[in-house]
């Protein structure tokens, strides 16, 4: 991918030096400017469109040009590249023709995590956002300082990054493109495995393999934490020394006596008891997330009063089952959830909250998932009392697949499809009434829907 061969990244990772940013506007590369400036080196960024995150970088003295043109790389010493940034950008080629080293985002992070003592990377299919959240919000009451990047929004931080002075970075690690690989953990936690983004992976095994080299990345004197309930983990991790965290015995952090939401339990390590959480988010999905953040804060000696204490206060992330008002009596809530495993999780922890019907509008996210994962979306999508479809969100690709959100509602009895976001919030005017929880779902723009419907 990137010209590297005879230019090692921490050295032009210093004070000083002049770094451009392909795609600075992108969830993770607007904190990694940040952190650059931060850092002392003289930061300047491009982006295809303006938006908040670029207007942040702006206000914060980095200068940022709206559309990609190769004069933007002229005096630069070095270019770090979103994944999505290919060598036909103009900025790369330039670039690479003018010699200047063009390095990936996931490198970046990589060198600015080896200058820290505790590298704590969150990965996993699904959870890692919540779950990197739980873990700012425990080691920020901590005291400890850290530097942070989530791939959402933390109410507690204003944003979905930190620069701190401590000696612990707390990053949520994502599988795509193996970018993870790229990493230094210190700390690797593997919440999940399943079969994703199989635009870039070949099948299940090909995803294991990947979270297998990630928890080999892991030093001897770190910690693989690794989730004992999930078979694909236990599978694609074997022979590691892991500490386990789950819901059966077998487990070194263990949950138990949970009420019947999920909300309140008990966190025993090595046999004793931790703590008792008392969660303000709802679902197994989140308890499970807990306790991960649990076994990462016993990993590093942190209380666990101090752990109960700091979630206790968490109100969730960002995009993450996030209540946005009401309409006509029935509440709004958006959620991320773009695969079948999450739609489970969401739709039961739904029928958790006790309203009376569960009306999803759900956008499917990339042809690729939703071809590979079709079977499966039919199945849980038919758990809402009433299912709105949204047409397929492309994201990064093309629909060569010949793919519509109309196959899936062919499939749900009593489903509606929408071309559009607008007819999708027309739709959910027509049917809200008081008692219904509406959700806005998918990883893309399907929130635009429910925020229409608000105003």
């Amino acid at each position: 991918m990137a010209n590297t061969q005879n230019h090692a990244i921490a050295d032009y990772l210093k004070p000083g030096m002049h770094a451009h940013l392909v795609g600075i506007g992108g969830v993770s590369m607007r904190p990694l400017g940040l952190v650059l400036q931060g850092m002392g080196l003289n930061v300047t960024g491009s982006d295809m469109n303006s938006s908040v995150s670029t207007d942040d970088l702006i206000a914060a003295g980095i200068p940022v040009a709206i559309g990609h043109r190769a004069e933007n790389v002229a005096r630069a010493d070095c270019v770090i590249r979103t994944a999505a940034a290919r060598n036909a950008n103009p900025e790369i080629a330039a670039a690479r023709e003018a010699g200047i080293p063009v390095f990936e985002r996931a490198e970046a992070w990589g060198q600015i995590m080896r200058q820290k003592e505790h590298a704590i990377c969150i990965a996993g299919t699904h959870g890692k956002t919540t779950t990197t959240s739980m873990v700012t919000q425990i080691f920020m009451a901590a005291e400890k300082d850290p530097t942070v990047m989530i791939g959402g929004f933390l109410p507690l931080l204003g944003a979905g990054h930190r620069v701190g002075n401590g000696d612990t970075i707390i990053l949520e690690s994502c599988e795509y493109c193996n970018s993870f690989l790229s990493f230094f953990p210190t700390t690797a936690v593997i919440l999940n495995v399943d079969a994703d983004h199989l635009d870039f992976f070949k099948d299940l095994d090909d995803v294991k393999k990947s979270f297998r080299l990630f928890a080999e990345l892991v030093p001897e004197s770190g910690k693989i934490l690794a989730n004992a309930d999930d078979a694909n983990t236990m599978d694609a991790l074997r022979g590691l020394p892991l500490l386990t965290f789950g819901t059966g015995d077998n487990a070194a952090i263990r949950a138990g006596n949970f009420t019947e939401d999920y909300r309140e339990f008990d966190v025993f390590a090595n046999g004793a008891h931790y703590c008792h959480l008392s969660l303000r988010v709802v679902g197994k999905h989140n308890a499970m997330n807990a306790l991960a953040a649990c076994a990462v804060a016993y990993a590093h000696g942190i209380s666990g009063e101090t752990a109960a204490k700091a979630l206790a206060e968490f109100d969730g992330a960002g995009r993450r089952m996030e209540r946005k008002g009401t309409y006509n009596g029935a509440v709004v809530y958006d959620d991320y959830a773009h695969h079948p495993q999450e739609l489970h999780a969401l739709l039961q922890s739904a029928k958790l909250l006790g309203y009376k019907r569960v009306i999803c509008a759900f956008q499917p996210h990339t042809y690729t998932r939703t071809k590979a994962l079709f079977g499966e979306f039919v199945e849980e999508l038919k758990a809402a009392d009433v299912a709105i479809l949204a047409e397929i969100y492309a994201a990064r690709e093309q629909n060569v697949v010949g793919i519509s959100s109309q196959d899936l509602q062919k499939e749900i009895p009593g489903s509606i499809y929408c071309e559009t976001l607008q007819a999708v919030t027309e739709t959910l005017r027509e049917l809200a009434q008081p008692g219904d929880l509406i959700l806005t779902v998918g990883a893309g723009d399907i929130y635009k829907a429910g925020d229409a419907l608000l105003k």
